[in-house]
């Protein structure tokens, strides 16, 4: 599974790519940071981010496509401004086709370090060892970046791993005489 990660921000947009599946080595297949630049109007910016995803999707060809979940924060102009990048993302993967999902900042933590409080030091170190890097990827919004990706390919994998198998069983069952009926006996 290729999972594209986007730590959404109108300034820097962090994005990384990983390979793997669960219970077997990650790999980074990409890391970087989309920067536009403050005094630029906002819907500019939001085009330039649009305009850098949707190439890297082409380009690499993802899987799925992991955001981070806009949490309401004290700064309502940054968190508008994150929330507005966020669904920039997910446009952009949704034109593709590919499907989106979201993680929090405290489930993205969770899954990496197992501390759902753990300090973007903390994150940073622990991508560096999961993705057997030599340094810990710089800004720390591309180490989020890969962070949300690897929480994607542990936890997305699983549940669609769940959800393929309630299919196939909901496939295999036999239905009995008139339960497709409103109102049927049970």
């Amino acid at each position: 599974m290729r999972v594209l990660g986007v730590d959404p921000g109108l300034t820097r947009c962090g994005v990384g790519i990983v390979d793997g599946a669960p219970g077997r080595p990650l790999t980074m297949h990409m890391v970087g940071v989309i920067r536009t630049p403050a005094a630029a109007p906002t819907g500019e910016r939001l085009m330039a981010i649009c305009d850098q995803l949707e190439a890297m999707i082409r380009e690499h060809r993802p899987d799925a496509v992991a955001v981070e979940r806009v949490f309401s924060q004290h700064n309502v102009k940054s968190v508008m401004g994150t929330a507005q990048a966020a669904g920039i993302a997910m446009l952009a993967a949704t034109r593709a086709g590919i499907p989106v999902a979201l993680h929090t900042p405290t489930e993205v933590k969770a899954a990496v370090t197992g501390s759902g409080a753990a300090d973007k030091a903390q994150v940073g170190a622990m991508v560096t060892r999961l993705l057997r890097l030599a340094a810990p990827p710089k800004p720390a919004d591309a180490a989020d970046a890969l962070a949300l990706a690897i929480c994607h390919v542990w936890r997305g994998a699983a549940l669609q791993m769940r959800a393929d198998a309630l299919a196939a069983a909901a496939a295999t069952r036999v239905p009995r005489p008139g339960a497709d009926r409103i109102g049927a006996a049970r």
